[in-house]
């Protein structure tokens, strides 16, 4: 009984030895190795919205842990004076994608990429799709209304005119009234082209406008014809009737009426034996058309 005892016992004492050891060597690797560099980078003292022009008291400064990723801000007095292009919530350390090049200022324009417009349309809940069109979304502009000259038989149209195109702002712009009281307008602004907004202009002055929500990830073009009423109801497009071009018929030149003939005075001269006739064109006749013996 005792020799089994003392066998447990130093079968304990063997395991609870390589235990002790096993740990030792583990925090002893641990206490060796370097500790991870700690370097100061700038935060966002509160949440801050796209336009804000960035002062002292929006930026503080925290310790990051680790390798720095490559754009992230260390220097808060190189941020002042910067405008916010894209949402930094608070306590996020700032990357220099989310603010806008130093000069360019705040506000919408310092949003909008090199070579792009940014235009303004004014819209209601149902064109806005029911305020559910957010900064960085993606739609697609459709118009209606009644084509131009011989088109207009197949009565209101609808077409797709731009697609694909990213929501840089909505919200709210004040306008007056007939009686000059200001109102509030909803407003998106659609990030475009200049030759998407030259389309867009005059679409939206001529026109009615739709914004059409789309998936973001969805990049591809469709390829539409647009839809006309007649279609809708099922009966096959009307064409306007045609235009009978107008003929124009010039009056006949008018015809000269041949020359009258011209009077022949003929006088028959004797000499002698000899019998001659003159004729003489009148008047005048002192010259002779024709002379026969």
């Amino acid at each position: 009984m005792n020799g089994r005892v003392s066998g447990i016992l130093v079968v304990a004492l063997l395991v609870s030895g390589a235990a002790t050891l096993l740990v030792y060597r583990v925090v002893t690797s641990r206490a060796s190795q370097p500790a991870p560099q700690t370097v100061t980078v700038v935060r966002a003292a509160r949440s801050l919205e796209i336009g804000t022009l960035l002062r002292a008291n929006d930026l503080t400064t925290g310790p990051w842990v680790g390798p720095v990723p490559a754009g992230m801000a260390t220097n808060k007095d190189a941020l002042l004076g910067r405008g916010v292009v894209a949402a930094i919530y608070e306590g996020e350390p700032v990357m220099e994608s989310r603010l806008a090049a130093s000069g360019a200022g705040a506000g919408l324009a310092a949003t909008i990429p090199p070579g792009m417009r940014a235009v303004a349309v004014r819209v209601n809940d149902i064109v806005g799709v029911a305020g559910f069109v957010q900064p960085g979304m993606r739609v697609d502009v459709l118009i209606a209304g009644l084509p131009p000259n011989g088109q207009v038989g197949n009565g209101p149209q609808v077409k797709t005119i731009l697609q694909n195109i990213e929501v840089l702002s909505a919200g709210q712009n004040y306008q007056k009234d007939a009686e000059g009281k200001p109102v509030v307008v909803p407003v998106v602004n659609l990030l475009v082209d200049p030759q998407q907004a030259e389309t867009l202009s005059l679409a939206s002055n001529e026109t009615r406008i739709q914004l059409v929500l789309r998936n973001p990830l969805d990049t591809q073009a469709s390829k539409t014809v647009g839809a006309t009423v007649a279609g809708i109801f099922g009966a096959p497009p009307q064409s306007a009737p045609a235009v009978r071009p107008i003929v124009r018929v010039s009056a006949p030149a008018p015809v000269k009426p041949p020359p009258a003939p011209i009077p022949v005075l003929q006088i028959e001269v004797f000499n002698g034996g000899t019998r001659s006739e003159a004729k003489f064109a009148q008047p005048g006749g002192d010259q002779p058309v024709g002379e026969k013996k």
